[in-house]
């Protein structure tokens, strides 16, 4: 088992966090690691998911495991069959006292692959952190407050 885990403070709102981390349809605007073809809305969906770790992309289509708006999404990712290479993906959202938002965005690999992918593993951290620091800019930009 390896974690990747990347926790970054947002001067922004939970409100604020969620409404640009569900509108899928913009993150082709900021965000250079993670791509939906469609937001994810309930537990059990099917997800169509592209990341860009390092110089590869690839897609794949887990099933969300949590849906709590305002809260957390995760999802489960396997490479071709069930314990192979297997990702257990989440984007949490905790308020903190002064009004701002604590994001964690975390993923789990578990599998016979595990070690053998180690430039894939290095190369998603660098993602998880480029992604996380492109969604603080993100908000300091946009900050949408409808909540979804």
């Amino acid at each position: 088992m390896t974690t990747i885990e990347h926790i970054t403070d947002i001067a922004a709102p939970v409100e604020a966090v969620w409404a640009v981390l569900t509108d899928v349809d913009a993150y082709g605007e900021w965000n250079p690691f993670l791509a939906f073809e469609d937001a994810p809305a309930a537990v059990g969906d099917r997800l169509r998911i592209t990341v860009r770790p390092g110089r590869r992309t690839m897609s794949f289509r887990p099933t969300v495991t949590v849906f709590e708006p305002r809260r957390e999404i995760s999802w489960l990712g396997r490479f071709l069959v069930p314990g192979l290479f297997d990702g257990a993906h989440t984007l949490a959202l905790e308020p903190l006292p002064n009004g701002h938002t604590r994001f964690h965005h975390r993923e789990v690999f578990r599998g016979l692959l595990v070690p053998v992918m180690r430039s894939v593993l290095r190369d998603t951290d660098a993602g998880f952190a480029a992604m996380n620091e492109a969604l603080a800019a993100r908000l300091q930009t946009h900050s949408p407050t409808a909540p979804r």
